[in-house]
């Protein structure tokens, strides 16, 4: 299928595609909402700025594929392949994501609210500056991933792997009475978490050895059983 036959047959009211190759494909702007793209192959395609609300594209492989700026609002992307691909300013407002691959992908700017990345891989992915409010990333790797600026605020990341991970000025912090950040058990060793405000956030058990807390807010931290840098005494 190419894409001319693929935008004919939307038009006519078809909403299956599944397990289509469409390779190195161009499909820039288009409106194709509330569709099924299972296992579909858009390796290397660009896609950027198309609409794909409410779609199903669970197994895909969108490896290499430029997405900047592509709407997969209430989208079920469980298992998707994104390695290297660039989802800059994307939005993915409360997606399914499970299990998904963003190994090295770009995500600056992109908008996870709500969005869930259970078990997501996204080792050395760029996140910078995402708006990541109420996401969920328990049991996510997150492993030298670079998460400046991120706003985090309200995330789950229950045993979430953050070894070796930059959280530079992140926005983890939260205020009394709001659903607070919850890290417990999460592995935050050797992470540069320097500036980062981690206020009211729940790090019961986490593993902080190593990290550099250089200048970070942990004004009303729940720190109950958590592994601290050596020497490191936290502000009463």
């Amino acid at each position: 299928m190419d894409v001319d036959e693929l935008l004919q047959r939307y038009k006519r009211g078809d909403r299956c595609f599944d397990k289509i190759q469409l390779q190195e494909c161009e499909l820039l702007s288009a409106q194709l909402n509330e569709a099924s793209f299972e296992e579909v192959d858009f390796r290397q395609a660009r896609l950027g700025r198309s609409y794909f609300q409410r779609c199903q594209f669970r197994r895909a492989n969108l490896s290499e594929a430029i997405l900047w700026g592509t709407d997969f609002t209430d989208s079920d992307l469980s298992g998707a392949l994104f390695r290297d691909a660039d989802l800059s300013a994307a939005r993915l407002t409360q997606a399914t994501l499970k299990d998904s691959n963003f190994l090295k992908a770009m995500l600056c700017g992109a908008n996870l609210s709500r969005a869930n990345l259970e078990r997501a891989n996204l080792i050395f992915a760029d996140l910078r500056s995402t708006s990541d409010q109420r996401t969920n990333l328990d049991g996510a790797i997150l492993r030298r991933a670079d998460f400046s600026y991120a706003q985090l605020s309200q995330a789950q990341l229950h045993h979430a792997d953050f070894q070796g991970a930059t959280l530079t000025r992140a926005n983890l912090a939260t205020e009394p009475g709001i659903i607070p950040t919850d890290l417990t058990g999460a592995d935050l060793r050797d992470a540069d978490l320097s500036y980062a405000d981690l206020s009211y956030a729940i790090l019961q058990n986490v593993n902080l050895q190593g990290a550099d807390l250089t200048g970070t807010i942990l004004d009303h931290a729940d720190l109950q059983g958590a592994t601290l840098p050596d020497g490191f005494q936290p502000t009463p």
